[in-house]
């Protein structure tokens, strides 16, 4: 190699070395390439898991003390929602549906909790502020950021907030890194998206939590607000899919549920709204934790968890999903018409029931929003649904008290083998069986069409109870204006009734008890008018269903109430056909057998 050669080499080695020491001295934030997907632990000098590091120190800038960035909010509108965001931790504080109501103001889907004060204040018992989204390095049991980060506003809906914060380097001195949090709404959608990126320039940030590098939490409760729902226990369910498979998990109060394997989204579900959280393909760590009771003074919190980083630059995106519970906001992430490009996550099935009757309530549910296209009206539409299910059903029923009036015309015969064989149990059920074969009598007959009517009962319950379309829907003004929670015809609180806790007087569950009573006088059968035991159920069943229902969905009662009404004019039909048939066979049973008259004797040819 010439001289001229060797020494243009060694000037561009001592070139190259000097450009990257000048750079890491004074540019440590020079951008990299950002690092998604599915990542594996890095193979650096970073702590191993389980170590304690010194938690990160936010930097000032430059800045002096007074000159530190006071809080500011900025204030989100799409035509769905109006979100207000914190430069505080650059978290959300409120996010308010545009097109739901509760009462005169729209419903608030990020709620403080009182005495919970880990996303807010609380002062005196009383709830402060909430913050959602919050970022804290570490798992979920580390405090979320307060810090005041820089704002840029990005574009009509876009914001990102960032701060620079500094962690010991392993070599001394200090590894500086940026933590960025940018929001991206969609002007018609209930989903935004959250990017937060970590930047350690030409370092990879040592942030190595247990495993973790950073938590990103929702807390302390979803919306809207509630003190009980229909008197059940029921307030927030949890919901994950990963796999192709929806699962609810089971919490206990103040334990956390850790879920490490991947999961498409994972939901914390109301009644009628849901937040669901769909990650990027990074291995998260999920922690659902649900304290202080049920009712009104639970929280519902959901924490993913960040695997520690392996990239100098790393960019996590997150969208979460706030708002009703319902097929239709949601649909369109399954189907890829969305603004996130979303396709086949099965999000509608944070909507359905699971089990074996959610086929029957899926198709209840579509006849009911059926028939409210052709009466927009809920209230008629449920009398609409409620009559064409008994209609459907009234062949089973008939058969049933066919099958009944049976059992009536044997009941002699089996009170006679049952007096002649009472000492002899296996003769007994023998001749049983014998009488049964002859006379073409199944005993199963009476009782399998009321196996078959029970599942649609429970999808019905299922359905009215939850449908989401039916809160805040009018049946009768004044009286019953939504069918999503009991009516009220007069309210005396703050007084209520001894050991019930009732403050308003209620009409549909009377109404309910006078027209179980009546259903149930019709569809007794003689016999059991004379049994003492049916008649104490007579009255017992109305009572008892007076105070399960009282507090219930007024849907749901008028529903009940209709279904006795039907069965009545139905009960009233099989008996006008029951006894004609039953005088039928009494004139078949009574009528003479007539000999046939002999015909001439015919000669014998000879």
């Amino acid at each position: 190699m010439e001289k001229n050669t060797l020494i243009a080499v060694a000037l561009s080695v001592v070139v190259l070395v000097g450009t990257i020491f000048v750079q890491r001295a004074f540019f440590p934030q020079a951008p990299q390439g950002v690092s998604t997907g599915i990542e594996a632990p890095p193979e650096t000098g970073a702590p191993p898991s389980g170590s304690v590091l010194p938690l990160p120190a936010a930097l000032s800038g430059g800045e002096s003390a007074a000159e530190q960035p006071v809080e500011q909010r900025v204030v989100m509108e799409t035509r769905r929602a109006i979100a207000i965001l914190s430069s505080a931790g650059g978290d959300v504080v409120s996010y308010r549906l545009r097109e739901h109501q509760e009462g005169d103001e729209y419903v608030e889907m990020i709620l403080a909790v009182p005495g919970l004060a880990a996303d807010g204040l609380a002062v005196d018992g009383q709830a402060g502020e909430a913050h959602a989204f919050t970022v804290a390095f570490g798992d979920s049991e580390a405090r979320p950021l307060e810090d005041s980060f820089r704002v840029n506003r990005l574009g009509e809906n876009v914001v990102e907030f960032y701060r620079d914060y500094a962690i010991p380097g392993q070599a001394g001195g200090e590894q500086v890194f940026r933590l960025s949090k940018r929001y991206t709404f969609s002007p018609d959608e209930y989903m935004f998206e959250l990017a937060v990126t970590l930047d350690g320039g030409y370092e990879i940030p040592a942030l190595n939590y247990g495993g973790l590098a950073y938590t990103l939490g929702f807390g302390p409760q979803i919306g809207p607000r509630f003190s009980q729902l229909d008197g059940r226990s029921e307030y927030r369910r949890y919901l994950t899919y990963g796999n192709g498979k929806r699962r609810e998990e089971k919490l206990k109060e103040g334990v956390p549920n850790v879920i490490r394997s991947r999961l498409s989204w994972a939901a914390i579900a109301g009644k009628y709204f849901t937040l669901i959280a769909v990650p990027d393909a990074t291995a998260y760590t999920f922690t659902f934790l649900t304290e202080g009771g049920t009712g009104a003074g639970a929280s519902s919190r959901l924490y993913l968890g960040r695997p520690q980083l392996n990239a100098s630059k790393t960019t996590d995106v997150y969208r979460f999903y706030l708002g009703p519970r319902d097929q239709a906001s949601l649909a369109i992430y399954d189907t890829g018409v969305n603004a996130f490009n979303l396709r086949d996550m099965d999000i509608t099935k944070a909507t359905s029931s699971s089990g074996i009757l959610a086929p029957v309530e899926a198709v209840l549910k579509w006849l009911l929003t059926f028939f409210y296209r052709l009466v927009p009206n809920y209230g008629i539409a449920i009398i609409l649904l409620t009559l064409l299910v008994k209609v459907l059903l009234f062949p089973l029923t008939k058969k049933g008290s066919e099958a009944t009036l049976h059992m009536q015309g044997l009941s002699p015969r089996i009170k006679e083998l049952q007096e002649k064989y009472r000492d002899n149990p296996a003769q007994l059920n023998a001749k049983m069986a014998e009488l049964y074969r002859q006379e073409g009598y199944n005993p199963l007959s009476g009782c399998f069409p009321m196996l078959i009517q029970f599942p649609i009962l429970i999808a019905m319950y299922n359905l009215f109870s939850n449908h989401f379309d039916l809160r805040g829907a009018m049946f009768i003004p004044r009286w019953i204006p939504d069918l999503s929670i009991p009516e009220s015809v007069f309210n005396f609180a703050p007084a209520k009734l001894p050991f019930l806790g009732w403050s308003d007087i209620r009409l549909l569950p009377f109404i309910y008890v006078g027209s179980q009573l009546l259903s149930s006088k019709i569809t007794q059968t003689p016999d059991q008018q004379g049994n003492a035991q049916m008649k104490m159920m007579l009255y017992v069943m109305p009572v008892m269903f007076f105070f399960l229902l009282y507090n219930m969905p007024s849907g749901l009662t008028v529903y009940w109430i209709m279904t006795n009404l039907f069965s009545m004019v139905q009960q009233l039909l099989i008996n006008r056909h029951l006894k004609k048939k039953k005088e039928s066979m009494a004139q078949e049973s009574a009528s003479p057998v007539i000999a046939p008259r002999p015909g001439p004797k015919k000669r014998r040819k000879r």
